[in-house]
């Protein structure tokens, strides 16, 4: 049962190459074949290693949906983590990530920043501003998500929290296959995605209410991996964190009602880290009003384990 159960998980990320996908209610343009390249980057061996002369201590607060006005999220899991990165830190992040656009994947204007696509399956994007209208840059990076992930391992209990998932049934959707799980099975995290996808919002844009899929791949020894949570870093603040000393209105992230009508607002504040499952947490990138918003996402990546897999040895 458990090999069958792993096939099943392995069949829904790993597919053969496909055709462009038929156009969706979203869609106002053909979709396109895309690719991502970044140029290497010099990262110090001091950044995010060593604490910067603004940095100060993390802060933790896991969301209780009942307290809210979305309380039906229940046992969903979202947490907000304060001063990952300080505002020097964010700042010099921000730049690495410019340099390393290479010329080819530059903008419309010669720039780093690219109008952000939505993904469509099949590796192919469509450009659609009335859905999602900001700029992004696509950095991959194993070394820079992992010391970001190092500063949120700071926090204690958060380590043991997201070593494994095991019956959290909200979390992985495991229904969805269809299947039982066998005995001892579980997900075990992986490795942080290496993907790093910079948003930059000025104003009027916006990502209107969404939920975000899951990001799998094979690793070169046949293991199928999959994203459970996703990493929400926010690089500046916001007039609703600090008051005046910021020029950004709006641009928070809302956790809404499935009618769209009550929502949950995590504001944008310089180093905060919001992590949040992927499965069923309908949210939405609100409009900014004035400034700009600056953000960074990527992925938390786990591994079906089976005991049949380990010899008996679950």
């Amino acid at each position: 049962m458990a090999k069958s159960i792993k096939r099943a998980w392995q069949n829904a990320f790993t597919k053969p190459a496909e055709p462009a996908p038929a156009p969706s209610r979203h869609q106002k343009t053909i979709p396109v074949k895309t690719t991502y390249e970044s140029r290497p980057v010099d990262i110090p061996e001091s950044f995010l290693t060593t604490p910067a002369a603004d940095h100060l201590p993390p802060t933790f607060h896991q969301i209780s949906w009942p307290a809210t006005a979305v309380p039906e999220n229940g046992i969903r899991y979202a947490a907000v983590l304060d001063n990952i990165l300080s505002p020097s830190e964010c700042a010099a992040l921000l730049g690495l990530a410019e340099a390393s656009v290479p010329p080819t994947h530059c903008g419309p204007d010669g720039g780093a920043w690219r109008p952000a696509m939505v993904n469509v399956g099949a590796g192919y994007e469509v450009l659609t501003p009335s859905y999602r209208n900001s700029d992004r840059i696509v950095w991959d990076s194993q070394d820079v998500v992992d010391r970001i992930w190092g500063r949120c391992l700071a926090v204690p209990g958060l380590r043991e929290r997201f070593a494994v998932v095991d019956k959290e049934t909200e979390v992985t959707g495991y229904e969805r296959f269809g299947l039982r799980r066998g005995p001892g099975s579980r997900f075990e995290f992986a490795k942080m995605n290496p993907r790093m996808r910079f948003l930059k919002y000025g104003g009027g844009q916006f990502f209107r209410a969404h939920r975000d899929a899951p990001y799998g791949e094979t690793s070169e020894d046949g293991k199928t991996i999959e994203s459970l949570f996703t990493i929400h870093l926010y690089l500046n603040d916001s007039k609703a964190e600090v008051g005046e000393a910021s020029e950004l209105v709006g641009g928070a992230t809302s956790f809404l009602s499935a009618d769209c009508t009550r929502k949950e607002d995590v504001n944008p504040k310089a180093g905060r880290v919001l992590i949040f499952q992927q499965r069923k947490l309908l949210h939405a990138g609100d409009d900014v009003l004035a400034g700009i918003k600056y953000t960074m996402r990527t992925e938390i990546m786990y591994e079906l384990i089976n005991p049949d897999d380990l010899g008996g040895q679950g």
